[in-house]
């Protein structure tokens, strides 16, 4: 692997501002099959640790002015944006895409965090008229909670940007679950969020190879308040399960 890279190499589960866990899941290169790296191989334990700790950060969080939130998205997508190559060597590697296409997914999942830097500033609230003559209806937005956040392999980056960039904007915290075949992408990203100010807790990364003991915690957890999740039809049946039943 290119050496420039190895700054943004992360090898340890992300939680409350800290690299926890011992490595032991390995990560291939797709184009020959070679050992990149071995990760923390999260268990069901650290999965509730990361959602207690996104849960704490959230409250804190949550009382900060849009604008304040906006500040330190715009120094992610910066930090992004100075390390586009590196983030797109990495996606080579553990993804499989070509390079030209990696850059421009990295291109692709910066504006996501530009875009809801400037977005979460435009939070609106209503009012709105009822039958009374004397009396109205007023909406205020709040944030919602905890978001679990589970992405799919093909877009590593891009669909981690798409999803923790609005998450934070409306003044949530959130776990990110990465797909098992590329979860280097999604601790870079998380690397550069800590360098960019992000507070501790807002940002957890959990990668694992039993993304079912993971998944289980994340959709059933009384503190996480919003699942969101791209994917398979078949993952997202196992997904729903315990949500439906």
């Amino acid at each position: 692997m290119d050496q420039t890279v190895l700054s943004l190499l992360k090898t340890q589960a992300y939680v409350d501002g800290e690299w926890v866990g011992t490595p032991t899941m390995p990560v291939f290169d797709k184009s020959n099959g070679d050992e990149i790296a071995k990760v923390t191989d999260v268990s069901a334990e650290l999965a509730e640790q990361a959602v207690e700790a996104a849960y704490a950060a959230q409250k804190i969080w949550a009382r900060t002015t849009a604008r304040e939130r906006a500040q330190v998205l715009r120094r992610w997508h910066r930090e992004i944006l100075a390390h586009a190559d590196e983030l797109a060597i990495l996606i080579t590697c553990e993804q499989g895409k070509p390079l030209a296409e990696a850059k421009g997914e990295i291109a692709y999942g910066a504006e996501f965090v530009a875009f809801n830097a400037e977005q979460g500033l435009r939070i609106y609230g209503e009012t709105i008229p009822t039958h009374k003559a004397h009396a109205r209806i007023i909406i205020a937005k709040q944030p919602i909670g905890v978001v679990a956040a589970i992405t799919p392999w093909n877009f590593p980056n891009a669909m981690i940007t798409r999803k923790v960039a609005p998450a934070l904007a409306a003044g949530c915290a959130v776990v990110v679950k990465p797909a098992e075949d590329t979860p280097l992408s999604a601790l870079a990203l998380a690397e550069l969020a800590h360098r960019a100010g992000v507070p501790p807790g807002l940002i957890n990364v959990l990668p694992c190879s039993q993304p079912e003991a993971v998944g289980r915690v994340l959709t059933t957890h009384p503190k996480v308040a919003m699942v969101t999740f791209t994917g398979s039809t078949e993952v997202g049946r196992i997904l729903m399960k315990p949500i439906v039943s």
